[in-house]
């Protein structure tokens, strides 16, 4: 029986303490939309500036990078667990540099994802290259596939029209990254923009839709989830980010801040003309999950 490390009074947010590859063969349920954001594995010693210094790149053991094999088993084998806990329309978002995410593309394929896209994250404040000797890292790239080549899956098309000024979106989002009143309660040390989340979340979910992350870390996936009223499952590894998601969760108790949070979220904003506000019920037990 798996007990949660915490679960909001409203059901709507669920954060599971462990490794996904021993949590995720324990349940039986499916979501509409799988985010993660696996270790890119860079964790080699190296350094990069950040707020103005000079900074380690290493992230702790979990992201110190193995053989190009033991990589390519580590990402066949989770995405495999993830295939099993999407429903058949489902989508799943995964995240990464051009260190792991060629890897992670493969693994999709040879597990009969179909890519739809590769979104490409431009940021619009990266931090210089203190090297000189390469051009500044300025991107990430998020995979988007769905799990069957032949059945449809869901994309609010008129949600990210309306986002992008009544012109179709792009595979290229022009975003900064995370901003000061995101890190409240701390800062993972790979921490995504809410704006990134909220966006995929919208794209590819309706209201009340399940959403999942194997690798949480601070759960920005969730937090974005409820500002929009889906609901999220998580599982992290690191006692210390998990309490961090907990914090972040509990803020969104006061209605004034979660409020808040919703009106610095631009594409929240622009969104309401086609999808208002709404707060997660405590309805549907049937389809809740079963912990």
């Amino acid at each position: 029986m798996i007990t949660p490390f915490y679960k909001s009074p409203d059901r709507a947010f669920t954060l599971l303490h462990g490794d996904c590859f021993e949590l995720m063969p324990k349940f039986d349920f499916k979501f509409d939309l799988i985010f993660a954001d696996p270790p890119y594995f860079l964790s080699n010693d190296g350094i990069s500036y950040q707020a103005g210094k000079i900074v380690s790149v290493n992230k702790g053991d979990w992201d110190k990078g193995g053989s190009p094999e033991l990589i390519r088993e580590f990402n066949h084998d989770w995405i495999a667990l993830c295939r099993e806990k999407l429903k058949d329309n489902g989508t799943i978002w995964i995240s990464g540099t051009y260190h792991n995410i060629f890897a992670v593309a493969n693994s999709l394929t040879d597990l009969g994802f179909k890519i739809l896209n590769v979104i490409t994250w431009a940021k619009t404040n990266p931090p210089p290259n203190i090297s000189c000797r390469y051009f500044t890292y300025s991107t990430e790239f998020i995979i988007w596939a769905r799990k069957w080549p032949k059945i449809p899956h869901q994309y609010n098309y008129e949600i990210m029209k309306l986002l992008n000024g009544g012109k179709q979106m792009t595979d290229v989002w022009r975003l900064p990254a995370i901003a000061p009143w995101e890190k409240s309660c701390g800062k993972h040390p790979t921490q995504k923009p809410l704006s990134i989340m909220t966006r995929i979340i919208l794209a590819s979910t309706n209201p009340t839709a399940w959403v999942f992350d194997p690798f949480a870390g601070s759960s920005t996936t969730g937090i974005a989830a409820n500002l929009v009223n889906r609901r999220f499952l998580g599982i992290e590894r690191e006692l210390e980010f998990v309490e961090m998601s907990r914090n972040r969760r509990l803020e969104l108790d006061d209605y004034q801040t979660r409020i808040t949070y919703r009106h610095k979220i631009k594409d929240i904003n622009l969104s309401e003309a086609l999808e208002p506000l709404g707060i997660v019920c405590e309805e549907d037990e049937a389809a809740d999950l079963p912990f």
